[in-house]
C-alpha cells in the first residue's frame, strides 16, 4: 500500500557553488524514485543558504524557481552549521526529515533503505555511520574515535559516528526536543536528547565519499573549542529532564 507520508529533505550550505546543483539533482532523483515506490507521497528539498559570499544563494533561487519541489531558506548573517541545521528542521513540512552535508558523503540512493528500517523497526531516527573513514585523513579519524568516546563517557550513548551527517527523524520526535548548540556539537545533540527522551534510534553502514571540492573546517580549533563547551553545557542541562511517553502522540 502506498505510503501517505511525505519527506524533506535539507542541506546545509555555505559558499557550495560547487556543489550545490549536483546535491539538489541527486536529492530529486533518490525522491522522485521513492515516490514511484510508493514509499513517500510527496518531497521538498531544502537549501538553507546561511550566508554564503559565492554564488550559492542565487543557484539555489534559480533551482527553487524552476522545480516547485525545490525550497530555499537564506539567512541574513552566518550562522554556522548548528544554526543552519536548526533552521533545516523548522523549515521542514515532511512527516520524514533527512539532513545531510552538500558535498554528498554517502550514496543518496542509501535512502530508500533508510526509509525501509525506520518504518520496519518503528524507529523515530535512522543514523548512518561511515564504513570505511581512511578518505577523510588520520587526523579526523583519531579527532572522530575520541569524540565518540566522549559522548558514551559524559552521556551513556553508544553510537557509531555519532556525527556523521545522515540522519532521518520523523518531524514529531521535534515536537519534544529542542535543539540548541550553534556548532558541529548538534548532531550528537540530537542523537543524546532523542534518546534521554526514550526516542527510538537505529543505525546502519554506508560507504563513506570524501569532500573533493572546497574544504571542510569542522576538525579546527575553534570548532572543537565550541563542542567541548556545547557538550558540557548540555550534559548540565540533562540532569533535569525525564523520558515521555513517546507512543502519546
Amino acid at each position: 500500500m502506498p505510503s501517505n507520508d511525505t519527506l524533506s529533505i535539507f542541506f546545509p550550505m555555505w559558499n557550495e557553488e560547487a556543489y550545490i546543483e549536483r546535491t539538489v539533482a541527486a536529492a530529486k532523483e533518490v525522491a522522485d524514485d521513492l515516490v514511484a515506490d510508493g514509499a513517500i507521497a510527496d518531497y521538498e528539498v531544502i537549501v538553507v543558504d546561511d550566508a554564503s559570499t559565492d554564488a550559492t544563494g542565487r543557484i539555489a533561487d534559480e533551482l527553487a524557481a524552476a522545480d516547485r519541489h525545490v525550497k530555499v531558506v537564506h539567512h541574513p548573517v552566518n550562522r554556522k552549521l548548528g544554526g543552519s541545521i536548526k533552521t533545516g528542521f523548522a523549515s521542514a513540512t515532511g512527516d520524514l526529515v533527512l539532513y545531510t552535508d552538500a558535498d554528498l558523503p554517502f550514496d543518496m540512493a542509501e535512502l530508500h533503505k533508510a526509509v525501509r528500517l525506520l518504518r520496519y523497526y518503528e524507529a523515530d531516527i535512522v543514523s548512518a555511520y561511515r564504513f570505511d573513514r581512511v578518505g577523510e585523513g588520520p587526523s579526523r579519524a583519531i579527532y572522530t574515535f575520541f569524540y565518540n568516546i566522549m559522548i558514551r563517557r559524559l552521556f551513556g550513548v553508544r553510537m557509531r559516528d555519532i556525527n556523521f551527517a545522515f540522519k532521518l527523524c520523523r518531524r514529531s520526535v521535534f515536537d519534544h526536543v529542542t535543539l540548541r548548540s550553534e556548532g558541529s556539537f548538534i548532531d550528537a545533540e540530537l542523537i543524546i536528547r532523542a534518546r534521554k527522551l526514550g526516542f527510538e534510534v537505529i543505525q546502519f553502514g554506508v560507504d563513506y565519499f570524501p569532500r573533493t571540492r572546497g574544504e571542510s573546517t569542522l576538525s579546527s580549533l575553534s570548532v572543537i573549542k565550541r563542542i567541548v563547551v556545547e557538550m558540557f553545557t548540555l550534559r548540565r542541562e540533562l540532569r533535569g529532564l525525564s523520558p515521555i511517553d513517546t507512543n502519546a502522540g
